[in-house]
């Protein structure tokens, strides 16, 4: 049988280290820590602003469906020729109409009346006949009937965040 025999080498420590690498690696850690909790952050912040996003954009929806439904429904009424009157809440511009102001009283009330849109008949404030001066002549020449209609909306039935009003004028 051959033996082997190994020589062994006595292990010296390196003097000049001392433990740097510790301090390194918990350096290292405390930066990634700090990296961490700003991305969270971030992140929540982008969260909110997204939520906030959608409040506002489904709120607006929410209006602008109801104030084209109110549109739909006075087209119906003219188109009728005269079979269905004209549902209006103002018949004649008699009074000056703020929709802001008529929102303001809206605004998140609890519970929400069931109407929520107000359509005034305006053909006797405008002037007719009229262009802009774009060099094209007025689409409709007839102002016998344009509507004021302004609809309220919230983004969601319980707990609100959102609000949103929409004011056209509706030529049909």
């Amino acid at each position: 049988m051959n033996h082997v025999r190994f020589r062994r080498i006595p292990r010296t420590a390196p003097r000049s280290q001392r433990g740097a690498v510790l301090y390194v690696a918990l350096m290292m850690l405390v930066l990634l820590a700090l990296i961490g909790v700003a991305a969270m952050q971030v992140t929540g912040l982008q969260e909110r602003m997204t939520s906030s996003y959608r409040s506002t954009n489904l709120a607006f929806q929410n209006a602008e469906g109801r104030a084209r439904g109110k549109e739909d429904s006075l087209k119906k009424q003219v188109e009728s020729g005269g079979a269905k009157a004209l549902q209006v809440d103002e018949g004649f511009c008699t009074s000056g109409f703020d929709p802001t102001a008529w929102a303001r009283q809206l605004k998140y009330a609890n519970p929400l009346p069931a109407k929520l849109d107000y359509t005034r008949r305006i053909d006797q404030c405008v002037s007719g006949n009229s262009s802009l001066g774009l060099g094209t002549a007025p689409v409709n020449e007839n102002t016998n009937l344009i509507f004021q209609v302004t609809a309220y909306a919230i983004d969601r039935g319980t707990n609100p965040s959102s609000d949103a009003v929409i004011d056209t004028i509706f030529v049909p």
